[in-house]
């Protein structure tokens, strides 16, 4: 029955139907993604707030940004906050933070508008703070009642949170049909007032997905991304990746979701040469770009994960191994998914031309978040797949090559890349 079940899964698989498996059954995916190259660049770091204009850098750094090859730049969260890092919001309508003043935030945004650069806002919707108390929301004013009844606080007046809760600030209780109002329109005046295009969605675990799709659906982003980061255990990624495709089915499959899976399996194949892993027991990707690449938003490391010192940033919580970041890149950028490049390895690590290199040979062979892929060898030390039939990829650093009619094209520590003549 096994083999029959395995067999199954090959020949829905090589017909390109994306499948999302659990312990007892698996379900083919209804809502399968057409695949779309873009390169996202995250903006930001933890301790961007710390540079006063952060907006001017970006607008300083447009130029190179829209050459390098990225469509799209994710901006940390503009609102009024309580934290300097923007993730403790107060007054939603006050473009003013330590990141910069509002009218230059405008210009930041215009000028990668100019340069064919979308620009997606970081909304953090799950939680808030009062303006000078516990609950006191003004900017749009809120009651009581939009606190969850649940919340530490102890005197919210609404339903009870329907996510996760966080203690930090205030739970805001999405039930309430003028609370998803105040956010739409607070949404809607952030594309016309300030330019942005799209959503990244903080914390999405801390509430049900379908209000994520309530908010998705009524102001129409170019692109949208949720974050969904739960424990990894690395002996099975596949209850890891089923619970993003579970998420994503309940936001109605139009919100992608980053690539925690790929992440996690990523990195530890390559810190403990165990490159075997990559592939599942389907042939696939171990992460969520071999179930559902074109939802998967692929990185390397982000302002909450990366590693103390290295960034500038002082938040570590689960670093990609520092020597083999660019090794990281290779696999992300030659693979399905959206792949996200997180600034610091841009622009202050020293690996800024062979990331632009990895982005050309991405662009100019067309491989997409629905690339098909070929993974041909994975073994303890090295991996070597062939995607779309155009490039070839090795990781690792025992000997391989694709064979004759590939010839070279990038190569950097531990990885090789190959293209069709």
């Amino acid at each position: 029955m096994q083999n029959k079940l395995n067999l199954a899964i090959k020949l829905f698989l090589s017909g390109g139907l994306l499948l999302c498996l659990s312990v007892f059954s698996f379900s083919i995916n209804p809502y399968v993604s057409k695949g779309e190259d873009t390169i996202l660049l995250q903006g930001f770091y933890w301790t961007s707030c710390k540079t006063h204009s952060w907006w001017h850098t970006i607008e300083d750094k447009a130029d190179e940004i829209a050459a390098s090859g990225f469509d799209i730049v994710w901006l940390p969260p503009s609102s009024d906050s309580l934290s300097c890092e923007g993730y403790m919001p107060r007054r939603l309508y006050v473009q003013d933070s330590k990141y910069g003043g509002k009218e230059e935030l405008k210009k930041a945004i215009s000028s990668l508008r100019s340069k064919g650069v979308k620009v997606i806002a970081d909304l953090v919707l799950n939680h808030r703070v009062g303006t000078k108390d516990w609950a006191d929301f003004t900017d749009p004013k809120w009651g009581p009642d939009s606190v969850c009844s649940d919340d530490e606080w102890g005197k919210g007046k609404g339903e009870p949170d329907t996510g996760k809760g966080f203690h930090a600030a205030r739970d805001i209780d999405h039930t309430k049909k003028y609370v998803r109002e105040s956010v739409i329109n607070w949404l809607g005046w952030l594309k016309s007032s300030s330019g942005y295009s799209g959503w990244r969605y903080d914390y999405a675990r801390g509430i049900a997905p379908k209000y994520f799709r309530i908010y998705n659906e009524a102001t129409s982003p170019v692109f949208s991304v949720a974050e969904i980061w739960d424990d990894l255990d690395i002996s099975n990624p596949d209850s890891h990746r089923q619970a993003l495709c579970d998420w994503m089915n309940s936001a109605g499959g139009e919100i992608k979701v980053f690539d925690f899976t790929t992440k996690g399996v990523l990195q530890y194949a390559l810190r403990n040469n165990q490159y075997w892993r990559l592939r599942d027991k389907y042939g696939s990707p171990s992460g969520l770009i071999g179930w559902w690449p074109g939802n998967a938003v692929t990185f390397i490391d982000n302002h909450d994960t990366a590693q103390r010192g290295e960034d500038g940033s002082v938040h570590k919580s689960w670093p990609f191994p520092s020597n083999k970041v660019l090794m990281g890149y290779a696999y992300i950028l030659t693979h399905p998914g959206v792949p996200c490049v997180f600034w610091p390895h841009f622009f202050d690590w020293g690996i800024k031309d062979g990331i632009k290199e990895l982005i050309r040979v991405r662009k100019g062979r067309g491989i997409n978040s629905a690339s098909r892929v070929n993974i041909v060898k994975a073994s303890s030390r090295l991996y070597c797949a062939i995607i779309d039939g155009k490039i070839a990829v090795k990781l690792g650093f025992d000997y391989w090559i694709p064979g004759s009619g590939w010839e070279e094209i990038a190569a950097g520590y531990g990885y090789k890349i190959w293209v069709k003549k």
